[in-house]
């Protein structure tokens, strides 16, 4: 069982996070400072450093050096997220802003102990890592290569290309619908390149505030706004020698686009409020669930920065067309969820086994792997049943064979989406009705979900929001 130590001097903050990593069988400790947690524990013997950065005392950052590699991942607020570059710098593995989502903290620290895992693991070739990342295999060479899994023929047709793409610096899009694992896809291109040793920075567009994107992206002067008392890195200088990762680049607003062209056509940025420009070293790796070009042909997005992002596209199919590759990815979350809970012994029964297959999965990798983990933990014997799922399919009888692509023999499987369509009805009525008077964190709070799943399901669902909604 990992063992992670948290320091945040917030109380309520640091009693949740810590009942969340609990609850995905996590050993934690707390300290409510750096000096604390000198004094309480052996720092260097974490398995991952959970902190804030702001702290009385001495900074988050501190922590960094005590740890003698340690993994130290940063906390921080929207407000002070230039300084989680600076962090970056100092050797912090990640950051994460405030206030963050449930899943993406636990997806987070999953990745970080399964990297380390690998990286222990490495010098002696010993046995492979019990807890696969997200969409990971460890049965097969190609797929260990790339921590992805997939045999289906759009898989393999996309390993190949990734192999072919990664050693070089062109730049690439990612397609594929939300919830796919595109940045699995970006992370694979970068730990098969020659950058593999320097940061990967991911950013997700649509996360950032508008008026906080240009400065997040490419830094800024001190004195270049309001509130700008001192000079900062953007996330792009961060990334100087190694991979920028921009999720949802369509949701760029297209003053930011002018400023990223320049950094692909003359390899320089230039902060804002600042008159000198600076080299930078950065291959890009773009995602999006949207159609660029049209985008372009609508004056939503440069069509100049379109083509030079388009230099290599790769497509990521969506679940429901990746046939048996559903059921073997739904194991390896299983397999996830019983290493976490210290308990080998969970497993699918025949039906769950079945409506894996047969479902649809709108949401996709995510929705899948949200279900499985709510099954594992809501289970009270070893076998998942398919109600545990939490999915609303009609089983075909279960006397049928099913071929290598999981598709039952000898009868047509319909792949339109089985959603309570009440549900999606209502979520699109609430928000309609009540986005010109309330804010994003208000509409989310009324329907019992995180900002970022309201964002999601707005993607999805294609709700566009209000210019005129106040930013939530």
């Amino acid at each position: 069982m990992s063992h992670i130590l948290i320091v945040e001097d917030e109380t309520i903050i640091r009693s949740a996070l810590r009942r969340l990593l609990e609850r995905n069988q996590y050993e934690v400790s707390e300290a409510g400072s750096v000096q604390e947690a000198q004094e309480r524990f052996s720092i260097p013997s974490f398995d991952l450093i959970v902190s804030d950065l702001r702290l009385p005392g001495a900074p988050g950052t501190e922590l960094i050096k005590l740890a003698e590699g340690t993994p130290v991942l940063i906390m921080t607020s929207y407000a002070s997220l230039r300084s989680a570059v600076d962090s970056m710098k100092m050797g912090a593995v990640d950051y994460i802003a405030k206030p963050f989502d449930h899943d993406e903290m636990l997806q987070t620290v999953a990745r970080i102990l399964h990297d380390r895992q690998q990286v222990a693991s490495m010098p002696a070739e010993s046995s492979r890592s019990a807890a696969p990342a997200a969409g990971a295999t460890s049965d097969d060479s190609v797929n260990g290569e790339l921590g992805i899994i997939g045999r289906c023929g759009p898989m393999q047709d996309l390993f190949g290309k990734i192999r072919k793409v990664a050693p070089t610096d062109s730049n690439v899009l990612i397609q594929g619908e939300s919830g796919t694992g595109k940045e699995l896809v970006a992370r694979a291109l970068h730990n098969l390149s020659r950058r593999a040793k320097a940061p990967m920075i991911s950013v997700n567009c649509a996360a950032i505030p508008e008026t906080l994107i240009e400065s997040e992206l490419f830094g800024h002067e001190k004195g270049a706004f309001t509130g700008a008392s001192a000079g900062r890195a953007g996330l792009v200088e961060a990334a100087d020698g190694g991979t920028l990762f921009l999720d949802e680049i369509g949701e760029l607003p297209l003053e930011a686009q002018a400023r990223l062209l320049r950094v692909l056509q003359e390899g320089e940025i230039r902060r804002v409020g600042s008159t000198q420009s600076q080299k930078v070293d950065v291959r890009l790796v773009a995602a999006t669930h949207r159609d660029l070009k049209t985008l372009a042909k609508n004056g939503q997005f440069r069509e100049d920065l379109y083509y030079r992002l388009h230099v290599i596209a790769l497509k990521l199919p969506p679940l429901r067309e990746r046939g048996a590759d559903v059921l073997e990815i739904a194991k390896a979350f299983l397999a996830r969820q019983n290493e976490r809970m210290g308990n080998d012994g969970l497993h699918f029964s025949r039906e769950a086994e079945q409506a894996v297959r047969q479902y649809s999965w709108p949401g996709n990798v995510r929705e899948l792997e949200n279900a499985i983990e709510r099954a594992a933990i809501l289970s009270e014997s070893e076998e998942i049943s398919v109600e545990l799922l939490g999915i609303d399919i009609e089983l075909d009888p279960l006397d049928e064979d099913f071929d290598e692509s999981g598709v039952p023999l000898g009868s047509a499987v319909s792949n339109e989406p089985t959603e309570d369509l009440s549900l999606e009805d209502y979520f699109q009525h609430f928000v309609l009705e009540h986005q010109d008077h309330m804010t994003e964190t208000e509409l989310a709070r009324k329907l019992g979900i995180s900002r970022k799943c309201l964002w999601e399901r707005r993607q999805r669902l294609g709700i566009p929001r209000r210019k005129s909604a106040t930013a939530g």
